[in-house]
């Protein structure tokens, strides 16, 4: 460039850049290091902070570079800080070259992520890199990049390295249409900005910033968006939305203020981004924090993932072990419920339909709220404390090599007590491929309902020493089923490049009681209303398909037997069969006898077959289903000596495995496909599910059955 070169800053192909970054980085060195600029000194307007302007011509553009006074973070304690943050805010630029150390990377970004809100295209410049270079300090750029979607380049001001390669990418960033950078908050965050953006969208708010940055910055309580938005009718419906949301911020993060919850949110995504593109060769002699050091022992490469296992494992054995208790309490109360309203009603079907339906529909749903509030309690421990984050960390790489991001495990550890919640945490994966993955492996993961099932034919064929292993062995087949299904899905349907997605690292911290309570209760609430409702409608609808139509000659016939019976187990014998007959006449009977042919290659007849259809509303029918077609009554739980020995008598060794290998994959309950089409985003994504499977349980099925005739059983 030559020095005698008229440049005007005011024409087609110019572009005007903010150099932006804390005090310290090196801006000032690298604004000298463009050669031969024209360097205009002067003050910002209105005070005496020093303006340093640089003028320079670069291919075809005229640049003008304006380097702002450092500033940690957009606060206005300072002149300097105020200077920074009202000519982001309200002066006319095209670019934001963000400068960092890179030798203090964690630090440097809390002003990079408070930028990205700034709705600006954006290049971040990683100035001191021969600084780390000599400390040890290895920054992978491109992965950054991707992770960020924002460009960083590595330079160094002092050596003179990179600078071009800084002013090119700027011209490419320039030229091609901005990029939204990728700033991702925890979960609550998450779910509160979604709920601002959609009152946005849907009265249509025009504005130059994206829906989600006007969100985050009224969550910040960013001064000039509230100025912005409070004259605006709209303001008066959103306000309430705020301050809920502010309130369920800062429960989260145990403070009553906003602005310390969202330096805490963007500390852990910087640590995030550290832990994912640092890396360091020479071991500084520092002493440890107290998070650094729990981190070497509880995500170390070797013994990380089995402590997680270890404490997962201690997780489901309260699960299981305390909710047995109140189960059996809840189970009586609406066996007693349901025997005294069904005393007060005369009509046999209005009174079946009421106990049969709608008490043993909704009574299916709460028998399992133990075991969900045990689970919600332990997963809030966990998260609340930091160590979740960090084992979606650890279990990154491991899941990578199924096609599954690391922050999947959290919905797929939440299937395990029930599918509704699972599918609803799958909302913390933000990219819609991942999240979708996710959605489609939940199913494989063997939620509480279906252990019922899993119970009764493990006591039916094999003794009570090792039938606690077999359950065992069958969760974890259902686990490593779910991988591999992921890994077909990830190379057929899901296929693309993986996309990096900063997993936020927190600080550990000691569980917060009016967290944890708030967590509980509002899941626990949220599953009994949508599951409630769903559940108690799909059991009236067996309910009508099990009793009509009415065979009033079978009724007849049976009803002179009962009479003339002697004894009262002659008598019972007789209901029951009648019980049996009549279900194999109705609707659900006909429907299980015209697919039999479809199940008949697994082993299955059509009392199994109905008993897997019955299971589409929700797998706790399935025991009841049994217990009604083997003529024992529906008064019959997983624990009944009876029906084991009516299944082991009656059905073989192999057509049990078959029907266990369906129950482990097939679709999940009514409720929870309602949930999963919902959350995948539409009706034809219920269809790829159900289609999906029920060919893979088909299939597995098949080879189940005839591998274990093979071998003789």
């Amino acid at each position: 460039m030559n020095e005698e070169t008229k440049v005007c800053p005011i024409i087609a192909n110019h572009i005007k850049v903010a150099l932006v970054g804390q005090p310290n980085v090196g801006k000032s060195m690298l604004i000298n290091s463009v050669s031969n600029a024209h360097l205009h000194v002067g003050n910002f307007s209105g005070v005496t902070v020093d303006k340093t302007e640089v003028l320079f011509d670069y291919k075809h553009y005229h640049f003008t570079v304006v380097d702002l006074p450092g500033t940690y973070a957009f606060t206005d304690y300072t002149i300097e800080e105020r200077v920074t943050r009202d000519y982001l805010c309200a002066e006319d630029y095209d670019i934001i070259i963000n400068v960092v150390d890179s030798t203090n990377l964690e630090k440097n970004l809390q002003l990079t992520a408070e930028l990205f809100t700034m709705s600006k295209k954006m290049v971040i410049a990683l100035n001191m890199s021969d600084e780390a270079d000599k400390e040890g300090i290895e920054i992978n750029a491109e992965y950054m990049s991707e992770l960020l979607n924002v460009p960083c380049v590595k330079v160094s001001a002092a050596q003179k390295t990179g600078i071009e390669e800084l002013i090119n990418m700027v011209v490419d960033v320039h030229e091609n249409p901005k990029l939204e950078p990728k700033l991702v908050f925890s979960e609550p965050v998450e779910e509160e900005i979604q709920k601002i953006v959609s009152y946005l969208k849907k009265h249509k708010y025009e504005a130059k910033n994206s829906y989600r940055n006007i969100a985050i910055n009224l969550l910040k309580e960013n001064r000039k968006t509230y100025e912005k938005l409070h004259d605006d009718p709209i303001w008066i419906e959103l306000q309430p939305i705020l301050i809920e949301a502010s309130k369920h911020i800062e429960l989260h993060h145990d403070t009553d203020d906003i602005k310390e919850a969202f330096a805490e949110e963007y500390a852990s995504f910087n640590r995030g981004i550290v832990a994912e593109v640092v890396k360091v060769t020479k071991q500084e002699k520092e002493k440890k924090t107290i998070t650094e050091k729990i981190d070497s022992v509880l995500i170390h490469p070797l013994y990380g993932i089995p402590i997680f296992l270890f404490l997962m494992w201690g997780l489901f054995q309260l699960t299981f072990v305390l909710g047995a208790v109140p189960m059996e309490w809840i189970d009586g109360f609406f066996g007693w419920f349901g025997d005294a309203i069904g005393a007060t009603i005369t009509n046999e079907d209005i009174r079946s339909l009421v106990v049969d339906g709608l008490i043993a529909g909704v009574g299916a749903v709460v028998l399992f709220t133990p075991n969900i509030i045990i689970l919600f309690i332990g997963i809030a421990l966990l998260e609340s404390t930091g160590y979740m984050s960090r084992v979606a960390f650890l279990l990154d790489g491991f899941f990578h090599k199924f096609g599954l991001h690391g922050q999947s495990f959290i919905p797929l550890v939440t299937g395990f007590g029930c599918s509704i919640p699972a599918y609803m945490s799958a909302r913390i994966l933000k990219n819609d491929r991942d999240r979708l993955l996710t959605l489609f492996i939940i199913s494989f993961m063997s939620c509480g309902a279906r252990l019922p099932v899993y119970v009764l034919f493990a006591g039916a064929f094999f003794s009570e020493s090792i039938a606690g292993n077999v359950l065992f062995a069958i969760y974890i087949t259902g686990a490593m089923l779910g991988l591999i299904a992921a890994k077909i899905l990830k190379i057929t349907a899901f296929k693309g490049v993986d996309e990096p997605f900063v997993m936020e690292m927190p600080k550990y911290r000691l569980p917060s009681f009016k967290l944890v309570w708030h967590t509980v209760v509002s899941k626990t609430l949220m599953y009994l209303k949508k599951a409630g409702t769903f559940i108690a409608g799909a059991t009236i609808l067996i309910w009508f398909l099990s009793n009509y139509p009415h065979n009033t000659e079978l009724e007849k016939k049976y009803e002179v037997k009962i009479e003339q019976a002697q004894t009262a187990e002659a008598k019972a014998k007789l209901t029951n069969e009648f019980a049996s007959k009549n279900l194999q006449q109705s609707y659900l009977g006909r429907i299980g006898a015209f697919s039999e042919p479809l199940f008949r290659p697994l082993g299955l007849d059509w009392k199994m077959a109905v008993a897997l259809e019955t299971g589409l509303a929700a797998k706790e029918v399935i025991v009841s289903t049994l217990g009604v077609l083997y003529a024992l009554g529906e008064n019959v739980d997983e624990t009944t000596y009876s029906l084991k020995d009516a299944i082991s008598k009656n059905i073989s060794f192999a057509s049990a495995v078959a029907f266990i290998v369906i129950i482990m994959v097939y679709l999940p309950c009514f409720a929870a496909s309602v949930v999963f089409t919902r959350e995948a985003g539409g009706l034809k994504y219920f269809f790829y599910l159900l289609a999906f499977t029920s060919i893979t349980a088909y299939v597995l099925a098949f080879l189940a059955y005839h591998i274990t005739l093979l071998l003789g059983y």
